[in-house]
């Protein structure tokens, strides 16, 4: 019989996400908190505004606690209800480790597990948002705040090599950053022809769409994502084609006019949300990804298991996945001109843009696995 004295208790960690919607943040929260081995860690969830992680976690029998009115936005009532909230959980539960997602999940975090002597508190960047497209003074603001993070941190976790040398930059943050790069198990991917009828189900479309190319993306309609860049530039294509963009958001009003003032209803369909879009990649002869801010996606991690040719901006992490004219294309962000003549390149050229696709694919089982992220994670939870 094996002495009680040598069972080790479970290590707690607790996940702390700003919003409960399914985007990069939230995928990588469910990746984490469903695949640490039971056996040894006992894991809970706090999450903010959006029912779709909670609801997937506790799919999952995973606990989750909700903060209401914890959103993006700032709004300084709002902040100080969540920061006592979460007092008021960490304090009940008193994890082991605390993991902090997002950069108002960070600020609030570090400084509530900073007060409760939390020992191991570690924040993942999904991106920096002193990157994003704001004034001179809103970034120094932005970048002061970030580095207090880091500061309150114990460890720094970033996912792409741009975003370590950024961090790496900061005062006295040299101990305190490592770079864990995204990783993605195995989808299990719908057929591409029932994929597309699918698609085309949703969309109510009625020509045919055999003798077409077909585009699409996977994203949160949002600013940052730039999906107004590939729409423009979908506008200047001649050669037949359709594009989805799966996923919703704020920006959808703005887009559906863009649409309508460049004649693309018949050609650019917003599908909204779909539960497992990741399953339909393959019904996509091209991948889209324009983003004027990012981490390090995991739909285009996606979209390389599935073998599809991308075409991305060259932000965040996107160039440690792509390498340009190698396994994809890279074009400047905000770019319309580039992204065109992009497109059309793998239109004219259907062997480059089968070579694209298989050699990402090739990459992405090699170097972006979920095993690879979970070991180095558990790693870090340890120290």
């Amino acid at each position: 019989m094996q002495d009680l004295r040598d069972i080790k208790p479970k290590k707690k960690v607790c996940f702390f996400v700003t919003k409960g919607v399914w985007g990069g943040a939230q995928k990588y929260v469910y990746s984490l908190a469903t695949s640490l081995p039971k056996n040894s860690y006992d894991v809970f969830v706090v999450v903010g505004e959006g029912k779709i992680l909670k609801d997937r976690l506790e799919e999952k029998n995973i606990r989750t606690y909700e903060i209401a009115g914890l959103r993006r936005d700032i709004s300084v009532l709002s902040e100080i209800r969540s920061f006592l909230f979460l007092l008021k959980i960490l304090r009940k539960e008193s994890p082991d480790v605390l993991h902090l997602n997002s950069p108002k999940a960070g600020g609030l975090g570090t400084v509530v597990g900073r007060l409760l002597g939390i020992k191991k508190i570690i924040f993942t960047v999904h991106g920096w948002t002193f990157n994003e497209t704001r004034s001179k003074l809103g970034k120094m603001f932005i970048l002061l705040l970030s580095w207090l993070t880091v500061l309150l941190s114990h460890k720094t976790i970033v996912i792409a090599e741009k975003e370590r040398k950024q961090a790496l930059r900061m005062p006295f943050s040299k101990n305190k950053v490592t770079l864990i790069k995204n990783g993605v198990d195995k989808i299990s991917f719908v057929e591409k022809e029932i994929a597309r009828k699918e698609l085309l189900l949703r969309c109510g479309y009625e020509m045919s769409a055999e003798s077409v190319l077909w585009l699409g993306t996977i994203s949160e309609l949002h600013k940052n994502k730039g999906l107004e860049y590939t729409i423009s530039a979908l506008s200047k294509i001649d050669t037949p084609f359709i594009c989805f963009i799966i996923g919703e958001g704020e920006e959808r009003q703005n887009l559906e006019k863009l649409l309508k003032a460049n004649n693309m209803e018949n050609k650019v369909f917003l599908v909204g949300f779909l539960s497992e879009a990741n399953q339909y990649l393959k019904a996509f002869d091209i991948f889209t990804l324009t983003s004027v801010k990012e981490g390090l996606p995991y739909t285009i991690l996606e979209a390389g298991l599935a073998g599809l040719p991308v075409i991305a901006s060259s932000v965040g992490g996107i160039p440690d996945i792509i390498t340009s004219d190698t396994n994809g294309i890279l074009v400047e962000k905000t770019n319309v001109e580039q992204i065109t003549k992009a497109i059309q390149y793998m239109i004219d050229y259907p062997s480059e843009r089968k070579m694209f696709g298989l050699k990402l694919q090739e990459r992405m089982e090699k170097e972006f696995s979920l095993k690879q992220m979970l070991e180095k994670t558990i790693n870090l939870y340890n120290q």
